[in-house]
């Protein structure tokens, strides 16, 4: 997923959807509004996470690139990230707000009705993964107040929910997913599921498009991302954050930001890392939540 820069506004986070009653709670991780303001170039480093995002831009359509590859640039009115471990950069002239949008790896096929490995390692246009979907960039422009915008993003995926439903597998999937999520290491995951390491490895490719080492290290990323943020960058708040994230020391965790984030800590940090507010529901159990869904 690439994790944009939310503004802090009470009730913000998800809205009705996180009503325990709501079809859309165990798919629908993230739905807020964002801004990659201030001034009228929005720019923003979309870091790897456990979540697939769906970026909907306000008015002026949003540039999405991955950083180690500069000729992937492309322009979206409403752009699909799949699982990612690399970072991307986000840019957008003139309205630098719109919606952001984050589903769980089993939420993909769900409510846009195709399997997140069809999506892993690439930005596609929402038009592109779910057909069905192509006018909502149209229909938000046209919204005025956040409320409209939430009820308008909630409604079309309850109407994909409605098309495509669940799958058969699902409770397998997400089994899996839970597992290596409450591990460090993915023969452990499969000890628990009392499966081979090599059905889980086929089964986790074959759905979501990376392996589960690789997912693995997306959970540990992703709860050191949102502790990192709240912690701030002394050494022992850093040692700390590695520790609680399930990484062997500091340099562990220093190295695996570097190769997932094309920076460290501190620059990110000092960039923007206090400006960002993703916060998780998956960040108390390692990604353990997310993975339940």
């Amino acid at each position: 997923m690439v994790c944009l820069r939310v503004p802090r506004r009470a009730g913000d986070r998800l809205g009705s959807v996180t009503r325990r009653d709501s079809p859309l709670r165990p798919f629908v991780a993230t739905l807020v509004p964002y801004d990659l303001g201030p001034g009228r170039g929005g720019v923003h480093r979309g870091l790897p996470s456990a979540t697939v995002s769906i970026t909907f831009p306000e008015a002026d359509p949003v540039e999405i690139g991955w950083i180690t590859r500069r000729a992937s640039r492309g322009h979206y009115h409403a752009a699909v990230a799949g699982l990612h471990l690399d970072a991307a950069e986000l840019r957008q002239r003139g309205c630098t707000r719109g919606v952001y949008v984050t589903l769980s790896p089993l939420g993909v096929g769900a409510l846009l009705g195709l399997p997140a490995s069809a999506l892993a390692g690439h930005v596609v246009d929402l038009a592109d993964a779910a057909p069905a979907l192509a006018d909502l960039p149209e229909r938000l422009a046209a919204c005025r107040t956040w409320p409209q915008r939430r009820a308008l993003v909630e409604h079309s995926l309850l109407a994909g929910l409605a098309r495509h439903g669940g799958r058969e597998n699902a409770a397998e999937l997400r089994a899996m997913l839970a597992a290596l999520s409450r591990t460090f290491r993915v023969h452990e995951a499969a000890w628990l599921l009392g499966c081979s390491r090599r059905h889980l490895n086929g089964r986790i490719r074959a759905e979501f498009g990376v392996t589960p080492k690789e997912y693995q290290r997306l959970v540990r990323f992703e709860t050191a991302r949102n502790r990192l943020a709240a912690a701030g960058t002394s050494r022992a708040a850093l040692a700390d954050v590695a520790a609680m994230s399930g990484f062997a020391d500091q340099a562990h965790l220093s190295r695996e930001w570097r190769a997932m984030a094309a920076c460290t800590p501190t620059e990110w940090l000092r960039t923007e890392g206090r400006a960002t507010r993703e916060p998780s529901p998956r960040e108390p159990s390692l990604g353990e939540e997310a993975a339940s869904r």
